[in-house]
């Protein structure tokens, strides 16, 4: 009986997954797919600022990433859709078609490499961990025995689980769905440091002026790359022009301007 409502589950699971599919027929050049749906979806999670996350006014999705694919997405001729999805379960969209591209301050590793088609790196970022100002800790040796807040499925875990020495040490690890929801639970004391990405944890500090600070020790240097089903370079290579073509003509440096204050890319660098 299990084997059978196994297999009836299973069927199901694959005509659910087939019927929601929207990437290029076998043969097809992924770009000219692209171009017939007419609009290039970007998954993300939409709670990363700077790069990724609703405006508290509008709630519309803005971001650097946002900004960044709005106007590729302009040159390529199509139109442009920021779609959430459940940053533990990214990988999963797009290999079923729900989204085009992961771009949201996705770290490229070597593991993520063997299942996806990246581009190069469009931005520097570090592992950092993030305190209150009168916490006392300075160093990573300071979390021995403490509380440690962590996105479930980021980078930041994969810092902190290749990390072993650091990892023994913290007494208890809780993990979060997103940063924000991490770093309020950091502001009214539930853990004693989270663990995150430098580009969003110092925006953060700027925008909402709570008493946090970046300890100087970074955990992991990374960049920053947008992530394609393994089978889609071309269309991973055609944004890749077209950022490149942005950073040469100064829209990458304008936008880096209106997000951080000064160009931060490291396109054609």
């Amino acid at each position: 009986m299990k084997k059978i409502i196994g297999g009836i589950l299973l069927s199901c699971a694959f005509f659910a997954l087939a019927s929601c599919r929207k990437t290029a027929k076998t043969g097809e050049n992924p770009v000219d797919a692209l171009k017939n749906r007419g609009t290039f979806v970007l998954g993300l999670d939409a709670s990363f600022p700077p790069l990724g996350f609703r405006d508290n006014d509008t709630n519309e999705i803005v971001g650097y990433d946002i900004d960044l694919a709005k106007e590729a997405a302009k040159r390529l001729g199509v139109s442009f859709k920021a779609q959430p999805i459940d940053w533990d379960a990214k990988e999963m969209e797009l290999e079923t078609g729900k989204i085009d591209c992961i771009w949201n301050g996705f770290t490229i590793t070597d593991e993520r490499k063997e299942a996806l088609s990246f581009t190069e790196a469009y931005l520097n970022n570090e592992q950092v961990l993030v305190v209150r100002a009168d916490s006392g800790i300075k160093t990573l040796s300071d979390m021995k025995g403490k509380t440690l807040g962590i996105q479930s499925g980021s980078s930041a875990q994969i810092a902190v689980d290749g990390n072993a020495s650091f990892a023994a040490s913290v007494g208890n690890t809780i993990y979060f769905k997103d940063n924000i929801t991490a770093l309020n639970d950091l502001d009214i004391g539930g853990v004693d440091a989270v663990v995150m990405d430098s580009v969003v944890a110092n925006y953060s500090i700027a925008q909402t002026k709570k008493p946090f600070v970046v300890i100087d020790e970074p955990l992991s240097n990374e960049g920053y790359g947008i992530g394609f089903r393994k089978n889609e370079g071309e269309l991973r290579d055609a944004v890749w022009a077209v950022l490149k073509e942005m950073a040469a003509d100064g829209t990458v440096a304008a936008i880096s301007e209106k997000w951080f204050g000064k160009n931060i890319s490291v396109i054609n660098k």
